[in-house]
């Protein structure tokens, strides 16, 4: 009787030891996460506190506390304010179509990677990795100016095909409305193509090659192996991508935009971002360039519950 109670002791000391060196373990784990807590505290939530400023009517420089205070004007402009609710509208026809353009064609990233792994010359594979990368790495003001250099009145296109006179008068290729979404649909992939594809190589790498192996003793070619085995293998990774792709679809960038834009092509390039951005700092308006982005947000988030509904009906997992 003794001994089966000390067995019993036995036990439950050892399950608390287990337990704390659990507990331990828990705390060891959260101290390393704790910084990159700190900074998300600083950089993501932080920052809504300047949310404050839809409520005023804020003119810089005077400060807020001087400011007056206006409730919902801003909110009730936007959806009052006919002319207001037209170029909103509009505004969103652009970042709806560029951000559905871009998820449209985010299956190239995916063929580009198949193509550069099926590439059997080690050389002339990394030769063309790092040249469809570089682009990811150079600023949109190099792009802009790498694109009027070419495509400019007086750029190296129009001036070659004059030469060859297959035109009489220059193309305006950046001073037209025409193709607006096309032409930065284009740009885009050009600079981000060899970056999208990163992920998708360190995912083919990751292919047990006794899969490649099976398939050819079976007879199969290289269009079969990529057929049944490279592209299944590479969908988990796409569907999240374009998962976390469509939960952002409000945010498609303002920087591309903002170079690429004039007086010409405005009404059809000028995504959200964009025009959060000239609201704000060209019309001077900060508090209703504040609710415009307050209301993105909110979009952004309805999206994201809904994106994360559809992953859980479809791959039976969420993404947050």
């Amino acid at each position: 009787m003794q001994e089966a109670l000390n067995d019993t002791q036995d036990l439950k000391k050892q399950k608390k030891e287990k337990q704390r060196a659990k507990n331990r373990r828990g705390i060891r784990l959260f101290l390393l996460i704790v910084p990159f807590l700190i900074l998300v505290l600083l950089f993501s939530y932080y920052p809504l506190f300047g949310w404050v400023y839809a409520f005023f009517d804020y003119q810089p420089p005077i400060p807020l506390r001087d400011s007056q205070f206006v409730g919902l004007k801003w909110f009730a402009m936007m959806v009052q304010n006919k002319t207001q609710l037209h170029q909103i509208g509009q505004v969103l026809a652009n970042t709806f179509a560029m951000s559905f353009l871009n998820i449209l064609t985010s299956f190239l990233p995916v063929l580009f990677a198949i193509g550069l792994n099926e590439i059997r010359n080690k050389h002339f594979k990394n030769v063309i990795q790092t040249l469809t990368t570089l682009p990811n790495f150079i600023s949109w003001v190099l792009v802009y100016s790498i694109a009027f250099a070419m495509f400019s009145s007086s750029g190296m296109v129009n001036t070659l095909l004059q030469n060859v006179h297959w035109i009489a008068e220059p193309i305006k290729w950046l001073d037209s409305d025409a193709h607006t979404w096309l032409k930065m649909l284009l740009w885009n992939l050009w600079k981000g193509l060899g970056w999208g594809s990163i992920m998708y190589l360190a995912a083919i790498s990751g292919i047990d090659p006794e899969l490649y192996e099976a398939g050819r003793v079976d007879g199969a070619n290289r269009l079969q192996l990529i057929r049944h085995i490279t592209i299944p293998a590479l969908m988990p990774t796409y569907f999240v991508m374009l998962m976390l792709a469509i939960s952002n679809f409000l945010s498609n960038g303002m920087d591309q935009y903002f170079v690429f834009q004039n007086a010409f092509n405005l009404k059809h390039i000028q995504v959200l971002d964009l025009y959060v951005y000239n609201v704000g700092m060209g019309n001077n308006s900060l508090s209703l360039a504040t609710a415009l982005s307050m209301l993105k947000s909110l979009v952004s988030v309805v999206l994201l519950y809904v994106v994360n509904l559809v992953s859980k009906k479809t791959r039976g997992a969420s993404i947050i």
